[in-house]
């Protein structure tokens, strides 16, 4: 018995299957398709458990084609994000509480890190970091969200070889299977995979066609002595001036004799080095049987669309998108759906906005193309601004993530490169 991928309506609600066979599809038909007008409310967006989605993959001999059965494992989770224990209607302050102890550094700490940063550097000093004296420390958190759309592209590309002789798999064998009804289950990658691509033959799409280049007559007109000729037309028996004798068939001496030439044998001309004068060659497209063995290949791509949005203070501007990306930081929410919708915070409007932004941002989809799931999350990256002064010089320096990297983007005040070590700071002065 065929079981859809989403449970129908009184299924999801009272746990009890529903009378009739369009109740348990029509739930799901629009999903998947950008611009369609779900016909229910719970659809969009909704959240499907991998257990229903085993369930119907194992059990389903046939699946529509807006429904793909590589929905059969779920994703890992980001390694790099803690995952945030308060909910969605809580405030930061929901970390677990060894993450929050973390975040509280001190002065010896910062010194530290700093230290361990110079020192993987040969041409640092780390002197400023020892003894220069902290002036500021600023927390100014950086919250990134990020929407990534699963989608598969299938596109029709038209292979031909020559034909040699044989069976084909033409229409005559039934009719030829469109783009979209081709089952490639076996075929399916995980869950958002950065890209997968497989070729296939359409079944029934095998013809017989006529050379283009030959008209279908295995030969072609000698490019050499048949240069001008009109298309479908040819000179056999076409000659070139000898170029030994230039046509006279003798040789002159100095003496005043003559004798025949060699290289034409007295004749003055010569036949056609490519064809033998023939004025024809063999069609090296067909290999001269005059057709071609033509089929419909099916190109599918499967490839992960990835939407990022960086949301950073004033006092985080400074450092690039991919340090933040880099970073590890404390996971707020994570949703997978079909069709993702903005998160909601209870008591963040900020939150709220920045998703929907996120959302808004939705990578555009190919005509050729359709989206099979979603997965949208937000992050929050600790990031501590620390400036250091020494009389009348200054600079600063970033504490990104829970993992503690320190990110210095150009000054630094001990630099002692002056072009004698493997470090090549000296090209950048």
């Amino acid at each position: 018995m065929e079981e859809p991928l989403l449970a129908p309506a009184d299924q999801l609600e009272d746990g009890e299957v529903g009378g009739k066979e369009k109740e348990k599809w029509v739930s799901y038909q629009y999903l998947g398709r950008t611009g369609s007008v779900l016909p229910y409310p719970y659809v969009a967006g909704a959240e499907v458990s991998i257990e229903e989605i085993r369930s119907a993959v194992s059990s389903s001999d046939h699946y529509p084609p807006s429904i793909h059965a590589p929905l059969i494992s779920s994703p890992e989770p980001d390694p790099n994000a803690l995952v945030y224990q308060g909910g969605y209607g809580g405030s930061l302050g929901g970390y677990p509480s060894n993450e929050v102890q973390r975040q509280n550094l001190d002065e010896v700490e910062i010194r530290e890190l700093l230290i361990d940063h110079v020192g993987h550097r040969c041409c640092w000093g780390s002197r400023p970091a020892r003894t220069w004296k902290i002036r500021a420390v600023e927390d100014c958190n950086v919250y990134i969200g990020t929407l990534e759309t699963f989608i598969e592209e299938r596109e029709i590309t038209k292979e031909m070889e020559p034909y040699l002789g044989g069976k084909i798999d033409g229409r005559e064998n039934g009719p030829e299977l469109g783009l979209w009804e081709l089952d490639l289950r076996s075929e399916f990658p995980l869950l958002f995979v950065q890209h997968k691509e497989t070729r296939t033959n359409i079944p029934h799409s095998e013809a017989i066609e006529k050379c283009s280049d030959c008209g279908g007559r295995g030969e072609i007109p000698c490019p050499t002595c048949n240069a001008d000729s009109e298309p479908g037309c040819y000179k056999k028996d076409q000659m070139t001036k000898c170029p030994v004798c230039y046509g006279r068939g003798l040789l002159a001496h100095k003496d005043g004799s003559d004798s025949i030439c060699v290289k034409c044998n007295g004749k003055g001309m010569l036949p056609c080095v490519t064809c033998g004068s023939r004025g024809l060659l063999k069609c090296e497209t067909c290999r001269g049987g005059g057709s071609m063995h033509a089929r419909n290949i099916a190109i599918v791509k499967w490839k992960t669309l990835m939407t990022r949005k960086v949301s950073a203070t004033s006092g985080a501007a400074s450092v690039p998108d991919e340090v933040f990306h880099r970073a590890r930081g404390v996971q707020l929410c994570n949703t997978q759906a079909y069709q993702c919708t903005p998160a909601f915070f209870a008591d963040s409007y900020f939150l709220n906005k920045f998703s929907s932004e996120v959302i808004a941002d939705r990578a555009p989809v190919a005509p050729t193309a359709r989206v099979i799931c979603e997965r949208h999350s937000i992050s929050v990256v600790p990031v501590t601004r620390v400036t250091m002064v020494h009389r009348n010089r200054s600079f600063s320096f970033y504490i990104v993530g829970l993992s503690r990297e320190v990110y210095l983007k150009d000054y630094y005040p001990s630099r002692f490169c002056w072009g004698l070590c493997p470090c090549l700071e000296w090209l950048k002065l």
